[in-house]
């Protein structure tokens, strides 16, 4: 996939240690989303995998986000149960069914299903509809001791650039801070969209523990210590020392409350993982998503209020949005 960089923009001299970028969309107009390209191939391909018994309307949303953010390719992987059913809900993608135990909830046994759509997607989310902690722990190991194995391969992974990009959200990031010591062969790829709970539990501190006071510093040291980009709370957050004289901080300017309903959070993920897909850099996945997804709600507050707007009508708006900003 091509890579779209920063344009006009001067990053260095736009942020410092003590004062985020300030991402409006005059800034983002400077730094478009790479072109559309010929087909869908060239758009990217995305893959979901979560979607419990239970919760299989996360990865709709998701996946539904993926597609209005302009990638070409979808595959959602949930529990078996609910593979035809998601199929059916949104013909655009690609459904494979994974084991479940008794309570619907999707196990890592059946990683080798999916094997080839790891091998062959541009990014990978993992978490929307996971509805058991320990497994989804159990998942994320499995996939990491995959890609692990690959890279040791002479014509493993790591001859692209280290595998697709990895997006986490939900309970994949609860499992996150168990894996902390095995992370390696994510570090680098990997895009984190926590709540300010979920960021405070990646840093080993009690939900409720962050304020807005105390959020940035919070978000930066999340993505130094796990080598991710992070977006929480309309705040996002790359590893330091890029060198490349580029931001590390970047906050978002616009979003309305009513962002505070269910199936938000798993737009926002599939968004960010479409955008990645078409091959923006992280921060830039994560600056448009997280910019695309608060524009979003402040377009349908305008329209309908300022709360009662679902999730999915957020997706809905993406393109528009995209268009209006010259990508």
């Amino acid at each position: 996939m091509p890579v779209s960089t920063p344009g006009n923009y001067d990053g260095g001299a736009a942020a410092s240690e003590a004062q985020p970028t300030l991402v409006t969309p005059s800034f983002l107009r400077d730094w478009p989303l790479p072109a559309a390209g010929e087909d869908k191939y060239s758009r990217g391909s995305v893959l979901v995998v979560g979607g419990a018994r239970a919760t299989p309307g996360a990865v709709l949303l998701a996946g539904t986000a993926a597609l209005r953010a302009g990638a070409g390719k979808l595959t959602l992987a949930v529990a078996e149960s609910a593979a035809v059913h998601v199929g059916v809900a949104l013909p655009e993608c690609g459904s494979i069914g994974l084991p479940e135990n008794s309570d619907g909830s999707v196990l890592a046994s059946g990683l080798d299903r999916i094997s080839s759509y790891l091998e062959r997607a541009d990014a990978v989310l993992v978490g929307p509809g996971l509805d058991d902690l320990d497994l989804a722990e159990d998942l994320l190991a499995a996939m990491l001791e995959r890609d692990s194995a690959a890279r040791e391969e002479p014509d493993g992974d790591a001859g692209r650039d280290g595998g697709p990009a990895v997006v986490l959200d939900a309970y994949a990031l609860g499992a996150l801070l168990r894996l902390e010591n095995k992370l390696d062969p994510w570090r680098g790829r990997l895009i984190l969209t926590p709540n300010p709970n979920e960021a405070a539990v990646l840093l080993g501190r009690d939900a409720g523990d962050l304020g807005a006071d105390t959020l940035e510093a919070a978000v930066t040291e999340v993505a130094a210590r796990y080598d991710a980009v992070v977006s929480c709370q309309g705040v996002i957050a790359r590893p330091p020392g890029n060198g490349r004289g580029e931001p590390d901080l970047w906050k978002i300017t616009t979003g309305y409350g009513g962002l505070g309903t269910s199936g938000s959070g798993d737009v926002l993920a599939g968004a960010i993982a479409g955008l990645r897909a078409r091959g923006t850099t992280g921060p830039q996945a994560a600056c448009w998503g997280t910019h695309l997804h608060a524009a979003a709600a402040d377009r349908l507050a305008s329209r309908m209020g300022p709360l009662g707007f679902l999730a999915r009508e957020l997706a809905d708006e993406l393109p528009a949005l995209m268009l209006e900003l010259g990508s």
